[in-house]
């Protein structure tokens, strides 16, 4: 399954175009998509119109939505982001540690523009879907 990130949601419900949004706009009905209980939370949170929230929460409810959390998960995650320090990169938000994470303990790819996630591509082998 391809995990859809925050960053890629918000540039395509602004109408901006990217490679990643146009990848999404012609994938969205014949790809295997999901988000995680996060990246709906991030992505709806940021939202201030109330019919642009509701169209939004819609959309998003059509894909597979996955439930993160857990001490599996928050062990990896704090791993990883020690193992990525070790090496010299500092990822600057946890939520991304998370998702990255998630992604590696699932074998999911990961759609994303977020310099953030580069060093778990490169290091830590994070599947990256580059349109």
């Amino acid at each position: 399954m391809v995990i859809v990130d925050t960053t890629v949601w918000i540039d395509y419900f602004r109408g901006t175009q990217t490679p990643q949004t146009v990848w999404l706009d012609s994938e969205l009905e014949r790809q295997r998509l999901g988000i995680t209980d996060l990246i709906l939370c991030e992505v709806l949170q940021g939202i201030q119109d109330d019919r642009q929230f509701s169209r939004a929460r819609h959309e998003l409810l059509k894909l597979e939505v996955c439930t993160m959390g857990g001490t599996e998960l928050a062990l990896a995650a704090a791993q990883n982001y020690r193992a990525l320090r070790a090496r010299g990169y500092t990822v600057r938000r946890t939520i991304d540690c998370l998702i990255a994470t998630f992604c590696l303990l699932h074998d999911h790819v990961l759609l994303h523009n977020d310099r953030d996630f580069e060093p778990f591509e490169r290091v830590l082998g994070l599947r990256v879907l580059h349109p």
